[in-house]
């Protein structure tokens, strides 16, 4: 099952704000003892990101607490591939100029296609995010 962009969007913007509350106060807590839970998740894909982010809203007080003062832990799942190891894309779609918007970027995945921004092309913000979780990679001409 997959969202509609905007849900996405709205989802993924939740998950930052929860995780920027959550992170100073885990790090401003003392280290973890070796008692602490460290819990595997794998986010690689946005279903994955999804279904992390609902665990959490769904997490009971306690839990909550124990995310924030650094008893419970999320590591990435080893195995889980990272983005330098995803396939070299089989071909590159140049823009020379104008906004790069997320329709490029999905369309480019769609074809696994990278990007290539010329000197007088623009990356919006929502573009770069949807490159980051779609594994299309970007360069810009220097």
């Amino acid at each position: 099952m997959t969202l509609p962009s905007a849900e996405s969007d709205l989802l993924r913007q939740m998950v930052r704000q929860v995780l920027q509350e959550i992170v100073p106060e885990a790090m401003a807590a003392a280290p973890a003892s070796a008692s602490s839970a460290t819990d595997s998740v794998v986010i690689a894909t946005d279903a994955d990101l999804q279904a992390f982010a609902r665990r959490v809203a769904a997490a009971s007080d306690g839990e909550r607490a124990a995310i924030a003062s650094g008893a419970m832990a999320f590591r990435l799942a080893e195995g889980a591939a990272p983005a330098a190891t995803r396939p070299e894309p089989t071909n590159v779609v140049r823009i020379e100029k104008g906004a790069v918007t997320e329709r490029h970027v999905r369309e480019a995945a769609g074809s696994g296609s990278s990007i290539h921004l010329g000197r007088k092309a623009v990356l919006t913000p929502l573009a770069r995010d949807r490159a980051r979780a779609a594994g299309v990679e970007i360069t810009r001409e220097r």
